[in-house]
């Protein structure tokens, strides 16, 4: 598993490498190797420069090409760097050809294995260190090679931190096989766990926060629910789902969950790892898409939210597109352009608890188009209906009259149809 690195550490200097075709913007590039910089600080690094380079299709050995990675690692010793990661995933041939050329001093990493060290640095309960060490060995399967040995040895620190060790790395792959089908086996009986769960309140509306990470999902889920949640202005700051009732007038029970964030070429392991947390998403009644309405990026990060979402094959769900942050949006035309490129999107200021009784209505309309509130008569003949009554449905009251309870619910329009139906295939009989 990963251990915990002080926040104290000194900061590794980082040169950031991004490549893009030659049709790409380069404000566009830019603007990746801003939100790269973005990750190695909150891994613990500081930029010391940037390259970028142009090319139709990356070079199969090294990238970049093997002049540009020579000049790439003179520049990042002249910079005093211990650490060159790059925007976009190394193959493992690459990487071991560009770590030869970079020596025993410098650390050559890529966006994956930027992630996922931030992630081991992030994780906190069993759950997210087992989804994050499954994640880390897959990644790192296909790049055991005695190469690594040394780096973790002399080196440590980012893209080596909580390693596996000089011995460890050294033993036959099968060993690794074997310890990634255990955790496989364990994340399948948390996955089963939550599934018990989440039937215990499949009564309940269910509301999911999703969005790009830092778009301000656990302010928001603060602000309305007063869960507690860290607040940070770093990436990833939290892994761990938090759900916590909500309290809605006339709503019944909402249950409202806040996931993990998303980012841009999120590691295919890491959304397969963390799919026994994300399974609230595909399960949810409604999606509250959260965006940072004060990102240049912002119309990225919604199609990469989206993304996900459809990879997770949660993209049927109900959705709301919530704006976030516009109380750090300076002038109202800016406001004006997000109400064009959002149509019908709620804008609001978690932070500042602006609008969000916007967001509460929005929440209550889309749960009474699928959600209802009645009252069901039933028999003592049909006194068995009444555990999958309270299985599957929220009880608000509970009276008696002459051979019949009569009950006031609320609960999906498909569980109602479903006892409904039930009751009236032996109707009561009349007086």
């Amino acid at each position: 598993m990963y251990t915990a690195v002080p926040e104290d550490q000194p900061r590794e200097r980082a040169l950031l490498v991004g490549v893009g075709r030659r049709a790409d913007k380069s404000a566009t590039l830019d603007e990746h190797l801003d939100e790269l910089a973005q990750l190695a600080d909150t891994a613990g690094a500081e930029e010391a420069g940037r390259l970028i380079q142009r090319r139709d299709r990356p070079d199969g050995a090294t990238y970049i090409g093997k002049g540009k990675a020579e000049q790439l690692m003179a520049q990042a010793a002249e910079l005093g760097c211990s650490l060159v990661i790059f925007d976009d995933d190394l193959g493992a041939t690459q990487q071991k050809n560009l770590q030869r050329l970079a020596g025993d001093n410098i650390k050559v990493i890529d966006r994956s294995g930027l992630i996922l060290d931030i992630f081991g640095r992030r994780a906190r309960s069993r759950e997210a260190k087992t989804q994050v060490e499954l994640a880390r060995l897959q990644y790192l399967l296909p790049r055991l090679t005695r190469q690594w040995t040394h780096l973790e040895r002399q080196m440590g620190g980012i893209g080596t931190r909580g390693g596996m060790g000089e011995a460890q790395i050294e033993v036959d792959r099968r060993m690794i096989r074997r310890h990634i089908a255990h955790l496989q086996k364990e994340l399948e009986r948390i996955a089963a766990e939550r599934r018990t769960q989440r039937s215990q309140r499949k009564s309940a509306y269910r509301v999911v926060l999703v969005g790009y990470t830092n778009a301000g999902k656990s302010t928001l889920m603060n602000a309305l629910t007063g869960a507690g949640q860290l607040v940070e202005d770093r990436l990833f700051a939290t892994l761990d789902s938090t759900t916590r009732k909500l309290d809605l007038p006339g709503s019944g029970s909402i249950i409202l969950s806040d996931t993990v964030g998303f980012i841009r070429k999120l590691p295919h392991h890491l959304v397969a790892s963390f799919r026994a947390t994300l399974a609230e998403v595909t399960e949810a009644d409604l999606l509250l898409n959260v965006l940072d309405a004060s990102s240049p990026q912002v119309v990225e990060h919604d199609l990469t939210t989206r993304q996900v979402l459809r990879e997770l094959g949660a993209d049927k769900v109900p959705i709301i597109t919530i704006l976030n942050k516009i109380d750090a949006l300076a002038e109202s035309r800016a406001v004006n352009r997000l109400k064009e490129k959002f149509p019908g999107a709620i804008l609001i200021s978690a932070r500042q608890r602006l609008r969000l009784e916007q967001v509460e209505q929005a929440i209550l309309e889309a749960q009474a188009a699928r959600f209802s509130h009645v009252e069901l008569r039933v028999p003592s003949r049909k006194s068995g209906l009444l555990g999958q009554i309270y299985d599957s449905l929220d009880v608000h009251s509970r009276s008696y009259e002459e051979d019949v309870t009569v009950l006031s619910v609320s609960g999906p329009d498909e569980a109602i149809r479903a006892i409904q139906h039930r009751l009236a295939q032996d109707p009561a009989p009349g007086p």
